[in-house]
């Protein structure tokens, strides 16, 4: 059954694996921010923020009548493999701090922030019959309120991976019943912050999750072990419940709330760009069926009501199928797409199956590679994390996804860096250069027409970066904890307050 996580922990096992696998000195950052378009050539409408979700910063577990999560769990039987267990209690205690917390944000100078409610916050068992909490209808009902009285527009994602623990112990997302559970706890949110929230959205990167806990069975003992014969059932499954939960909590989104509270509603999924290894027509071929097995699985469902047929023709019977009211209630059931972009990566065919590993899809037929065939990286690596950074292949997705589903609204709902093992963390030139750049790329991709509506970083604070704990500090905002949690803004945070403010002080 599954175990969430965050889809750093994708990134970083994967850097890992190909820095030693290859001996290779590729080319390093400058370490120069490069030139950055103007926060004014932007549309007015534009949304620039950051973000976190619940499980990462919230902390408070077994406050203010929170059941527990499966991450909950997953910390009460860690046996040393996550970094900082001793905080993952408090996190960085933005459950009582979230006034504090609130007003950094106004200084940045932010328009919106995306954040996450944790479901066993709201219903503490997960189902409705269990009843509401409404001490978290107050928490979340207080922070929405503070934002919005500092001029901050909240972006809402309705589960970020941390599902009440006892819907897990009943089959979590493997179990049909969950369409419903779902669907209950979105009405919830609506009928209680719809009136404020305008901007939803389902889930947070399913496609990660089904992959790295179900496939490849990363924090989930009770994952079925395919890795063998390769022919994965459950994760196929999993994944169908996920899409047919999106639909109906946008069906009762639509049907009950929209023309009132006039918001709009979404998804966000993990996507990465993918140049083809070589110019042979199977690697060619092979970054289509990439495409297909990560960013398809997600959009041609909700987009046009059903799998691609790559997906049906290679995972054969064991890929579940829509009924035809399942696809017409599918088609569209979007109003706009959030993606998170981290990296791109070469696609390379194999027809072998057994011979994928890693954290690949067997069923693709295709691996990620980091080199080409002529031992080329994409991009450049960031001396700071030792990651491979790529911005062009955010302009390359965005023209992608323009040219693939009509051209919807897109908001980049995450995009940022860690700070690897920097000795001065307040001093994170790469990761102005990271953000400046891809800023760059998604000015030129709104140029030739692409509907990109909003950017944000992640993150807004060190979060908690499940295997990884602290220790990445991904934040815009470093938080000690060795000066009860003090909140620090560091050079990022500057930067990214001159760009939209122009102007750097923190005052």
């Amino acid at each position: 059954m599954e175990m969430p996580q965050c889809p750093k922990i994708y990134r970083n096992l994967l850097a890992i694996f190909f820095i030693f696998l290859f001996s290779y000195n590729p080319v390093e950052s400058k370490g120069k921010t490069p030139h950055v378009v103007s926060r004014h050539t932007f549309p007015q409408d534009f949304l620039f923020g950051v973000g976190t979700s619940a499980l990462q910063v919230e902390g408070s577990a077994r406050e203010g009548g929170r059941g527990l999560s499966v991450w909950d769990d997953i910390f009460m039987h860690d046996t040393g493999s996550i970094k900082d267990i001793e905080k993952c209690d408090k996190m960085i205690d933005h459950y009582n701090r979230y006034s504090e917390d609130v007003k950094l944000l106004k200084k940045l100078g932010i328009d919106s922030y995306r954040f996450s409610i944790a479901w066993s916050r709201i219903l503490p068992d997960g189902t409705l019959e269990g009843g509401v909490n409404q001490q978290g209808v107050d928490f979340y009902n207080n922070l929405i309120n503070e934002l919005i009285s500092n001029d901050i527009t909240p972006f809402v994602t309705i589960l970020h991976f941390d599902y009440p623990l006892n819907l897990f112990r009943n089959g979590g997302f493997l179990n049909p019943d969950i369409v419903k559970h779902f669907k209950d706890y979105s009405d919830v949110l609506f009928q209680n912050f719809g009136d404020r929230v305008k901007y939803w959205t389902t889930f947070n990167e399913p496609e990660i999750t089904a992959i790295f806990n179900y496939m490849h069975g990363f924090d989930n003992p009770m994952a079925e072990k395919c890795e063998i014969t390769k022919e994965c059932r459950e994760v196929y499954n999993l994944m169908h419940n996920f899409i047919l939960s999106h639909a109906a909590s946008v069906q009762i989104y639509r049907e009950k709330y929209q023309a009132i509270q006039k918001g709009e509603i979404g998804i966000v999924m993990s996507i990465e760009d993918y140049i083809p290894f070589s110019r042979k027509p199977e690697d060619v071929a092979a970054t289509v069926r990439l495409r297909d097995f990560y960013t398809g699985w997600v959009l041609e469902p909700v987009m046009k009501g059903d799998y691609p047929q790559s997906m049906k023709s290679l995972v054969g019977d064991r890929l579940p199928k829509f009924t035809e009211e399942e696809k017409k209630l599918l088609k569209g059931s979007i109003d706009f797409y959030g993606i998170n972009y981290y990296r791109s990566f070469y696609g390379k065919d194999q027809p072998n199956k057994l011979l994928i590993s890693n954290l690949d899809n067997y069923d693709s037929l295709a691996v990620k590679d980091i080199f080409n065939d002529e031992g080329m990286i994409l991009g450049v690596t960031d001396n700071a994390t030792m990651s491979f950074v790529n911005p062009q292949g955010l302009y390359n997705v965005l023209v992608y996804l323009k040219e693939t589903y009509n051209n919807l609204k897109i908001y980049i709902t995450e995009n940022g860096i860690g700070s690897g093992t920097i000795s001065k963390p307040l001093k994170d030139n790469h990761r102005v250069d990271y953000i400046a750049s891809h800023i760059n790329y998604v000015k030129q991709a709104i140029d030739v027409g692409v509907n990109v509506k909003g950017f944000f970083v992640w993150s807004a604070f060190d979060t908690f970066e499940f295997h990884q704990g602290f220790s990445d500090k991904w934040g815009l905002i470093y938080v000690d904890f060795n000066n009860n949690l003090k909140r620090v803004p560091k050079q990022s945070a500057r930067w990214y307050r001159w760009f939209l403010t122009g102007d750097k002080n923190f005052v």
